[in-house]
């Protein structure tokens, strides 16, 4: 907190109310106590001028162009980093030892294989279904699966469903591509990092060998490092939101993707495509 205050004046008085820093970006005014000092709400449509919560885990600016991970700028993780590293960043806070990365690395190569139940799931939508009404019911089917990965009120049960989604989301978003494609459905390549096994996983045709493209697995490397976070946008906000209610990672996570497909959100980075 800052020593600085803002003073409201209503009805006769005088309410103080903190102010918040930041490290980077808009400083905040704590109004936590201005119901009960006041009885007044405020009304922010739209949340523009909202923060919901202290977060440690990205800083954007789009305006700028100015992307942060827990304090690392993105040019620094695209440069030197690999998406693994990035991911097990943003959950832990630091980049990881090589012996952690080891460990990380190795648990969701554990996890991510599919129930074969899914496919019988997938098989239900249409070829010309939209992938992210696909992609949601899938992610939310996941609960059915691994029911004893829905604990929230655990840390380390919480951890784990957030390894899980790592591992499976890769298989699911592979999956979901080639339903559109009319393709047959691959499991993952153990003896591949993250990356190049959704690469294999999504493109691989049948009956052919594949190839790796080094320059692909490069460019989708940094393409989803680049997507990594973005703060709390809406997607971000509904993941949050559910989540409040303790309804679990992966329904919690389905609703995140179903606000990713809205045009206003997600769907614009399609319409660029």
């Amino acid at each position: 907190m800052s020593d600085n205050k803002v003073i409201l004046k209503y009805d006769g008085k005088d309410f103080e109310y903190p102010i918040v820093d930041s490290t980077l970006g808009d400083r905040g005014i704590d109004i936590s106590k201005l119901r009960t000092d006041t009885g007044l709400i405020t009304l922010d449509i739209g949340y523009k001028n909202t923060g919901a919560t202290i977060s440690e885990i990205t800083y954007l600016d789009g305006d700028k162009g100015e992307l942060y991970y827990r304090g690392y700028p993105i040019e620094q993780l695209a440069d030197k980093s690999n998406f693994t590293e990035v991911m097990y960043l943003l959950l832990q806070g630091e980049l990881p030892t090589q012996e952690e990365l080891t460990a990380f690395e190795n648990r969701i190569k554990q996890d991510n294989w599919v129930a074969e139940e899914m496919k019988k799931l997938l098989d239900v939508f249409p070829r010309s279904a939209h992938p992210m009404g696909v992609l949601s019911s899938l992610t939310s089917a996941l609960t059915a699966f691994n029911p004893k990965a829905v604990n929230v009120e655990s840390k380390q049960d919480l951890e784990h469903a957030s390894e899980l989604l790592i591992a499976k989301f890769a298989v699911l978003c592979a999956w979901t591509y080639r339903k559109t494609k009319g393709l047959s459905l691959n499991h993952g390549d153990n003896s591949l990092n993250y990356v190049e096994n959704f690469y294999k996983m999504t493109f691989r045709m049948p009956n052919q060998e594949f190839e790796m493209d080094p320059v692909v697995v490069n460019a989708l490397d940094k393409l989803l490092i680049l997507h990594a976070d973005h703060e709390q946008n809406c997607s971000a906000s509904t993941v949050r939101m559910v989540g409040s209610a303790h309804a679990g990672l992966f329904a919690s996570v389905s609703a995140g993707v179903s606000a990713l497909w809205g045009p206003l959100h997600g769907g614009a980075n399609q319409a660029v495509i």
